[in-house]
């Protein structure tokens, strides 16, 4: 039997994708967060629409977690990573967007200073401050 046989297909739902993407995000958030796709299709033409496709259209289309939880994950992986500001203030206005208070957003990088450091915690906690 073939690897791809033993392995449960996964369907990204291209529609679906985009839909989602205007629920989470605004037009302006979308611009910050995804800047240059139009100049990215020109050079690697496709790859733009397989980001926004695998990732609103297949990760975020499982089951188990909840937009909120998503993206409680999103601003602790973007704040450890550091260096990618236009996508944690996306991700904040999106938390806002959802519903979540202010004190929950900064209660949850302020948890992350012992995992990740101080600096990181306060780099993140700038950008927050910027979009609150």
């Amino acid at each position: 039997m073939s690897l791809a046989e033993h392995l449960t297909p996964s369907r990204p739902d291209r529609d679906a994708a985009y839909r989602l993407l205007d629920v989470l995000q605004d037009e302006a958030t979308q611009n910050a967060a995804l800047p240059g796709l139009d100049d990215l299709d020109d050079l690697a033409p496709g790859f733009p629409d397989w980001i926004v496709t695998s990732l609103f259209g297949g990760t975020y289309q499982r089951d188990g977690l909840s937009l909120r939880d998503r993206q409680l994950l999103n601003l602790a992986a973007l704040t450890a990573m550091g260096g990618v500001d236009p996508q944690l203030a996306g991700h904040v206005r999106t938390c806002l967007r959802l519903g979540m208070a202010r004190e929950e957003i900064v209660e949850a990088l302020v948890h992350l200073a012992p995992y990740i450091g101080v600096p990181k915690t306060l780099a993140g906690l700038r950008v927050a401050a910027a979009e609150l």
